[in-house]
């Protein structure tokens, strides 16, 4: 069930109406667990802001705190000006899109939409009106008198959507609703519930494991892990400058070599590196390496960090080639291409030696440790 309160919004005059989101010191146990450790994370109003970790991390406990199904053991969660830690749920003025869509199977598309306008006691001409509304927001426009079970799970999902902006809430919480959906579903869906937010300019707080999912859609990513929040940042900056080894790992694939300082210079694998980028100060340090990053040397090295590897595999992936070798120190390093007309049969195999090429601009040099 969605409990929410009413607004007086238009959905077509958001923008001003979405509220910042300050959370401060809030801690969680579960006995001797710690569900959230000092957490403390500020949204915009009006931003997309996605939390990503895997399962266990803590941040659909954060969600449910955010929502009021959660009190925390201590801590501060204001919702603009105003403290909400002990807002029962219906009197924060929340939309929340859960996991499994939670739809009334007994009741109408219609029905279930309009469902947190009855708690209101909405006129019946109005919750109408504003049910049809959010319909047509949502791309579902006279699909009002259909059943649940008549619907694909891409419906359902904007069917949930709906129900969630129907009373006009201001801050949007979304916990997983799109992984029920097959890859190409999700996919489209990510692109439209994007579009959705920057039509409704709600402060929206999206919960997902997914790392491609949350680069699609955010402003800003908070990657949590162990109830803490590792990196907040931009999604392009979280992908090219980690600050630990937790987020590099996590977001998008990655091999890290040891980094050791010798005098000016920084050394992996026997290699002098050549970086464009900041160096973390410290002496436990990593090289990130994309496989999308690294190249097959043919010529000259010119300004590149050059790795000697030899090929232990290469695999062939319509659009892609993914190149498996190994560096001499036993190291496994992949490199992915593009698959044009006759690339396939120009790379080396299996048991070649090969010359696996790094740019300066795309040399990262990370901290070791993982907070």
């Amino acid at each position: 069930m969605i409990h929410q309160c009413c607004g007086d919004i238009s959905l077509n005059d958001a923008n001003r109406d979405a509220l910042p989101i300050t959370v401060r010191n809030v801690t969680k146990t579960y006995g001797k667990i710690y569900a959230l450790d000092d957490v403390s994370l500020d949204v915009k109003s009006g931003e997309f802001l996605t939390l990503l970790g895997p399962s266990g991390s803590g941040k659909t406990t954060l969600l449910m705190v955010l929502a009021g199904f959660t009190r925390p053991d201590r801590g501060s969660l204001k919702f603009g000006a105003t403290e909400m830690i002990r807002k029962p749920p219906h009197l924060r003025n929340v939309g929340m899109v859960f996991q499994n869509y939670a739809l009334f199977p007994h009741m109408t598309v219609a029905g279930n939409v309009g469902y947190p306008l009855r708690l209101r006691g909405v006129t019946r001409t109005d919750l109408a009106k504003r049910v049809e509304t959010a319909l047509e927001t949502v791309q579902l426009g006279g699909y009002g008198d259909r059943t649940i079970d008549q619907l694909s799970g891409g419906q359902k999902q904007r069917v949930a959507l709906a129900r969630s902006i129907v009373f006009e809430p201001r801050i949007l919480l979304m916990d997983e609703p799109l992984s029920a959906l097959d890859k190409k579903l999700r996919d489209r869906m990510q692109i439209e519930l994007r579009h959705l937010h920057e039509k409704l300019g709600r402060t929206t707080v999206y919960v997902t494991h997914d790392q491609r999912e949350a680069l699609t859609m955010s402003d800003r990513i908070a990657v949590v892990n162990h109830g803490r929040i590792m990196q907040l940042a931009s999604p392009q900056e979280l992908y090219e400058q980690p600050e630990n080894k937790f987020v590099a790992d996590f977001i998008g694939d990655s091999t890290f070599l040891t980094v050791t300082r010798q005098g000016a210079h920084h050394v992996a694998a026997g290699v002098t590196l050549k970086t464009t980028r900041p160096v973390p100060a410290g002496d436990d340090l990593l090289l990130m390496l994309r496989p999308e990053r690294l190249s097959l040397l043919h010529g000259e090295a010119g300004e590149a960090n050059v790795f000697d590897a030899t090929v232990t595999e290469l695999v062939y992936q319509g659009e892609s080639y993914l190149l498996y070798a190994r560096l001499p120190d036993g190291t496994e390093l992949t490199v992915r291409g593009a698959m044009r007309a006759g690339t396939f049969q120009t790379l080396p195999a299996a048991g070649d030696t090969a010359k696996l090429a790094l740019d300066p601009s795309d040399t990262v040099i990370i901290a070791g440790g993982e907070d």
